[in-house]
């Protein structure tokens, strides 16, 4: 009978461990990071997934409370205890050293005295940011029509005020002909930011073309040349010239966007120091990575305030006075669009390194990368 007994015993315990094995490759194959918890709220079955979207080893922190490592889990969870076997959600924000990850977080708390519960939680960090842009391209559209509109038939007016009256004004001519300038200045300013918010409202899907992208950077590195004579342009390109399958024409506004607010950092830094200012450099290095061709553009500014990090690319932030906010959300739109990443850097030396990835394949469509933001400034 005792044989029995032990045999008995060791078939259950051989199929609890099954069961366990099973239970723990199911959990490591989830796109969702799950964590079990103890009635006192302590770590126990962390999977792969959840120390990966955490950036941590979570099996290094088995029997810690959960809320050490994430404040803002604490009334989830303390809301779940209350409401033994529902679940309760909510979004949190993680600081990692790629940027501010946010999760959609689900907490289960068991059925009786003793019992633990289950955390879940997934990065929606993308998705919000595939959302924030279709409502902000919305806007821009919105802006785009009910502006244009009246442009033109106030610049008309202003011309025609000045042909047919300018001779007739015999008070103050001067004043009135630099009135009707300005007028017609600001409407054709104003229908430059129009155009800025109809090419990020309208931006297209890439048309992918065997490119040289040596050849695209030069040029665009030639035109704001001759927009900024007092600034040193240098280009790298391993291998010379390198050849990518890319949009050229977008690959060229991504060039534009990046070289002109890298000048105007640099022209920024110089109003603010005057002749302590160093002479302004920018360097433009081209190179292939590991399933991807890696665009570098480092400038000599003053570099990105820490706290336009995390926004930078979205619409409508900018370090500018006069910056539409536009420029890096049409680059991080572009290389979203061609499977890469937008990536900000500290510079060595101070200033600012943009990183601009594209991949090798394209993504289909629909299928988007995005932003992060590495370093301190």
């Amino acid at each position: 009978q005792l044989l029995a007994q032990r045999q008995e015993l060791v078939e259950a315990n051989r199929q609890l461990d099954q069961r366990r094995m099973f239970t723990e490759a199911v959990l490591a194959g989830v796109s969702a990071g799950v964590v079990g918890l103890d009635h006192e709220d302590r770590i126990r079955f962390p999977n792969r997934m959840a120390s990966q979207l955490l950036g941590i080893d979570l099996d290094e922190y088995r029997d810690r409370p959960l809320a050490d490592l994430l404040p803002d889990i604490g009334p989830l969870i303390e809301r779940a205890r209350r409401w033994k076997g529902s679940t309760t959600e909510g979004q949190i924000d993680y600081p990692t050293p790629d940027g501010t990850r946010t999760f959609l977080v689900r907490v289960t708390a068991e059925t009786g005295g003793d019992a633990g519960s289950v955390v879940t939680f997934t990065n929606i960090t993308e998705l919000l940011d595939a959302q924030r842009k279709a409502a902000w391209s919305d806007i821009a559209r919105r802006i785009a029509h009910e502006i244009k509109n009246p442009l033109t038939p106030i610049q008309l007016s202003a011309e025609r005020l000045k042909r047919r009256y300018l001779s007739q004004v015999s008070n103050d001519p001067e004043t009135f002909q630099l009135c009707t300038d300005t007028i017609v200045r600001q409407v054709e300013g104003l229908r430059q930011l129009v155009d800025e918010f109809s090419n990020f409202a309208r931006l297209p899907a890439p048309r992918p073309t065997p490119s040289n992208l040596t050849a695209i950077a030069r040029e665009a590195i030639a035109l704001q040349q001759n927009a900024a004579p007092s600034i040193a342009f240098a280009l790298t390109s391993e291998p010379d010239p390198l050849q990518v399958t890319c949009d050229p024409q977008q690959l060229a506004r991504v060039f534009t966007n990046l070289l002109q607010n890298a000048a105007e950092a640099i022209e920024r830094r110089a109003e603010e120091e005057g002749e302590a200012a160093p002479p302004g450099r920018i360097t433009v290095a081209l190179r292939q990575g590991d399933g991807e061709t890696i665009i570098e553009v480092t400038d000599n500014g003053p570099g990105i305030p820490a706290h336009l990090r995390d926004r930078l690319a979205d619409p409508y932030v900018t370090t500018r006075a006069r910056g539409t906010g536009l420029g890096l959300a049409i680059v991080q739109k572009i290389a979203s669009d061609h499977g890469g990443n937008l990536v900000f850097l500290d510079a060595s030396g101070g200033g600012a390194l943009v990183c601009v990835t594209i991949a090798d394949r394209l993504p289909s469509q629909g299928q988007e990368h995005g932003v992060r933001h590495i370093g301190g400034r």
